[in-house]
């Protein structure tokens, strides 16, 4: 299990540079770098690189390549390992790997339709959506390893739901939020739509349709840091699992710290080097949050009952009275 997860970990990072180098793309106008032309590069698979945007869009495409030859190994690795406890099966880490198989000849597919289609918007997000949802395969598949504070069991404890739906709405706004980021990075004019922060060129209602793809953006940005807030104080209250505690922490300090650059983007206009960071943080509040929902469903709460332990014990006899049952009970919490 050791060597799946130190794959999955490393797929992890791969992809998710692979996720921030696709925003540079998008920042510097780099998307049609290589013409029209795919999976090569104006019909060469090495071309001269003597042209930014060329240099910038081939390096994405290389990316891709390595990141395909790793999922494609992670996939392996676990197939082969599948005797193992814990890797296939219902929960099994054979199951999530597969799932980051499928995903990521998707996103190559979609990389190739968005080249044909000129790099329009709709073809641009969707492809990002595609990434975020690799993305969080490959996260479920390092938390299945026992990674990212994850724990080898596939059974949810009843007692985490209202955690685990908080959670689980804090990354859909945090996707949704992502998703409408590349909206506004592609729609001509959205990007720069709104002056001033945090309100729209001064107004709350902007009158513009760029302004409004922006304003929403923005709208869901502050909803996601007032939700995660209210998650991380009820989680202290409530005295949740350690585990669970540290990710919530992290998301909202990322959230933080993306509210931080945003404001810099707009007033400081930003080169679009820098204006990247604001991508790959993004994405990587995505990431947090999804694993932290993650987390929120499958840890148990201090003090309950482990139910995936629980699960694991044979049942009692039928037709056993109940003083040979209590007499089985009790054996069974002396020996665990």
């Amino acid at each position: 299990m050791r060597a799946l997860r130190r794959l999955a970990y490393s797929t992890l990072g791969l992809a998710y540079a692979l996720i921030v180098f696709g925003a540079i793309v998008r920042i510097s106008g780099s998307g049609m770098g290589c013409g029209d032309h795919w999976p090569r590069c104006y019909g060469s698979w090495f071309p001269p690189l003597d042209q930014p945007t060329l240099v910038i869009e081939w390096t994405h495409r290389l990316l891709a390549a390595i990141t395909v030859a790793m999922v494609s190994a992670l996939v392996a690795l676990a197939f082969a390992k599948r005797s193992e406890s814990g890797v296939s099966g219902r929960g099994g880490v054979l199951r999530a790997a597969s799932l980051a198989g499928c995903l990521i000849i998707v996103q190559a597919l979609l990389g190739m339709v968005t080249v044909r289609m000129g790099n329009s918007a709709a073809a641009t997000v969707a492809h990002l959506l595609n990434g975020a949802l690799l993305l969080a395969a490959l996260a479920a598949t390092v938390l299945r390893t026992g990674g990212l504070g994850g724990r080898l069991t596939d059974r949810a404890t009843p007692m985490r739901s209202r955690a685990s739906r908080g959670s689980a709405a804090a990354a859909a706004i945090a996707l949704a939020t992502v998703l409408f980021g590349g909206l506004t990075a592609k729609i001509p004019g959205a990007n720069s739509a709104c002056t001033g922060f945090p309100l729209c060129s001064g107004s709350l209602l902007p009158a513009l349709p760029a302004q409004h793809v922006q304003f929403t953006h923005r709208l869901l940005a502050f909803l996601l840091f007032l939700h995660v807030l209210g998650l991380m104080i009820g989680f202290t209250r409530r005295r949740e699992a350690p585990v669970v505690l540290r990710a919530v922490r992290i998301a909202f300090a990322l959230i933080c710290l993306q509210l931080v650059i945003a404001a810099a983007m707009v007033s400081l206009q930003l080169p679009p080097a820098l204006r990247s960071l604001h991508e790959a943080d993004g994405v990587a509040i995505w990431l947090s949050l999804f694993t932290l929902a993650w987390l929120a469903r499958f840890t148990p709460v201090p003090g309950a009952p482990d139910q995936s332990k629980a699960s694991e014990r044979e049942p009692l006899p039928r037709g056993a009275s109940p003083a040979h049952s209590m007499a089985v009970i009790v054996a069974r919490g002396a020996i665990s």
